[in-house]
């Protein structure tokens, strides 16, 4: 019975993983298509680009936040985006994406969080430099 559940809880939650990446992708082809409304295409391209980015915003090596951050900002993303979507579009990019094959790599979202945490870098490298130095 323990182990009914446990590959139960297991199942829905590749699942729920296997549709989080479907989504990112179909993401990635709403902010490209034309059809889709501005505002929907401004959130896509941004959740697409982070969700897709090989760099994340906040390192999977620091402990539970690493990984918080992939399971509660991109989902969180997703449902908006989603929600400023065309239904029937949104259906349309979600089929694309299940033909898609390869995972495409946001360069610009990877560019992004590099810049990012280059930003803050020289900010605490300016916040915390002794005051003699000034």
């Amino acid at each position: 019975m323990m182990a009914a559940a446990r590959n139960s809880t297991w199942g829905r939650l590749r699942a729920w993983a296997v549709a989080v990446r479907r989504d990112a992708v179909a993401l990635w082809l709403a902010a490209r298509d034309p059809r889709t409304p501005w505002a929907a295409k401004v959130v896509a391209a941004l959740v697409a680009a982070y969700a897709l980015s090989p760099i994340d915003l906040i390192p999977d090596f620091i402990p539970v936040l690493g990984y918080l951050d992939d399971l509660i900002i991109v989902p969180l993303g997703i449902l908006l985006a989603v929600k400023l979507m065309p239904d029937g579009l949104m259906a349309e990019f979600r089929a694309e994406a299940e033909r898609r094959t390869a995972r495409p790599v946001s360069r610009a979202g990877a560019v992004c969080i590099v810049v990012a945490w280059l930003a803050a870098a020289l900010l605490l490298i300016w916040a915390f430099e002794p005051s003699g130095a000034r």
